[in-house]
């Protein structure tokens, strides 16, 4: 008989309470917020003072996950708005995300490091790891790797990828972007509708190894409207894309490729995101593994004290975990990236990826009785920040 109880790894954590600084958690309430979607708040004593946090376990069989966002791509809002619109009664902040600029006269977009994909949609895929925002990721991980829920209603640690393609008369051209803030060099990416009216020049700023490479001098844009090409243009421009058209956008090598059209010219734009093991996702956000089969990955840092947001699932992938811890505050010491796996596999995740954090990090409820999500934690900038995307938990 499967159990009807969140799985628990008291053992674990007991090991981890000797070769650490964490001590169980206690709880300061519990309870109930819709069938199947349970919230605790907490206090974790460390070696660096008490913590306070969020968990909120939500059971797949009885609850649902989504993609909280701000309807474009490039583009940010505050966890509680994006929760509200979408009418989740829970939510937390996401992915890390485009938050500053080195280019002059190039805007910051907003857009998240890795990919999205909403109710089976691909949304965008992931930066190359040099122009990723955040901590150092740990070996065997990179910024495809996402935490999500499958179609078969199963949360998951895992992969994706971006197999897609331009078809011409002339040729086939591979993409290697989906409405990303940063391009891999010589590549060309697609922009759709959802990206927003957002500038697409950040997008050949950088290279793959570095945030503050300068602009590429070799850039071509490409729009394409129903499958034939109508402009070209040497620089990436702005403004809103309509719906049934695409804007290919290529630096280098990709910029030389996308030289050789024309207007008139007939395209097939094909990009697609491949979930790298069975199933296919139906939602996922982006964030870099933690804990891999019951273990914290090697290499996790265990220096710096933070707000920290994680998402977990259970061995079986029926039980997701969702934790807020607070941070930098005198009440609350914040956590390392180290102690947050650990208090992640003690909470019962197997598998479980690290989220933004800092003044990202951000906890919304709507509790029994209540018209709309609030912040339930203490952000530490004092107010929500606007974030890029988060997980919201819906009833079924």
């Amino acid at each position: 008989m499967t159990s009807m109880r969140p799985p628990r790894r008291s053992a674990a954590f007991a090991v981890a309470v000797v070769l650490g600084l964490l001590v169980p958690p206690t709880a300061s309430a519990s309870g109930p917020v819709a069938p199947g979607i349970d919230h605790r708040p907490f206090t974790v004593t460390t070696g660096h003072g008490a913590v306070n946090g969020h968990l909120l376990t939500v059971d797949l069989h009885r609850a649902r996950l989504g993609l909280l966002h701000p309807g474009s791509i490039a583009a940010r809002d505050e966890v509680p708005d994006m929760a509200n619109a979408r009418g989740a009664v829970a939510g937390v902040n996401g992915d890390f995300f485009n938050i500053s600029s080195v280019h002059e006269g190039v805007e910051p977009t907003g857009s998240s490091v890795g990919p999205e994909i909403a109710g089976g949609r691909d949304r965008k895929g992931a930066v190359p790891a040099g122009q990723r925002f955040g901590p150092g990721l740990p070996t065997g991980t990179s910024t495809w790797d996402v935490f999500g829920v499958g179609v078969d209603r199963r949360a998951r640690v895992g992969g994706l990828d971006l197999t897609g393609y331009a078809r011409t008369s002339e040729g086939t051209f591979d993409l290697e972007g989906l409405n990303q803030y940063a391009l891999a060099e010589d590549g060309i990416g697609v922009f759709t509708s959802e990206w927003g009216p957002m500038s697409r020049v950040r997008s050949t700023c950088g290279s793959d190894a570095s945030r503050e490479t300068p602009c590429s001098a070799e850039t071509e844009e490409v729009v394409v409207r129903d499958g034939v090409v109508v402009a070209e243009h040497e620089e990436p421009g702005a403004g809103a894309i309509p719906r049934g058209t695409t804007v290919l956008v290529g630096r280098e090598d990709g910029a030389a490729e996308l030289e050789s059209l024309d207007p008139g010219d007939r395209v097939r734009v094909r990009p697609r995101l491949v979930a790298e093991d069975a199933p296919p996702f139906r939602f996922a956000v982006g964030g870099f593994p933690i804990l891999r089969d019951g273990a914290p990955l090697a290499g996790l840092d265990a220096g710096e004290l933070a707000p920290r947001t994680a998402a977990g699932a259970s061995a079986d992938g029926r039980f997701a975990y969702l934790v807020v811890v607070d941070g930098r505050s005198a009440v609350s010491a914040g956590m390392t990236v180290a102690e947050l796996a650990d208090l992640l596999r003690s909470f019962g995740a197997d598998d479980a990826v690290n989220l933004d954090g800092g003044g990202s990090s951000t906890f919304a409820l709507r509790g029994p009785g209540e018209d709309a999500a609030t912040v339930r934690n203490v952000p530490s900038d004092g107010k929500p920040r606007p974030v890029a995307n988060g997980i919201g938990v819906f009833p079924r």
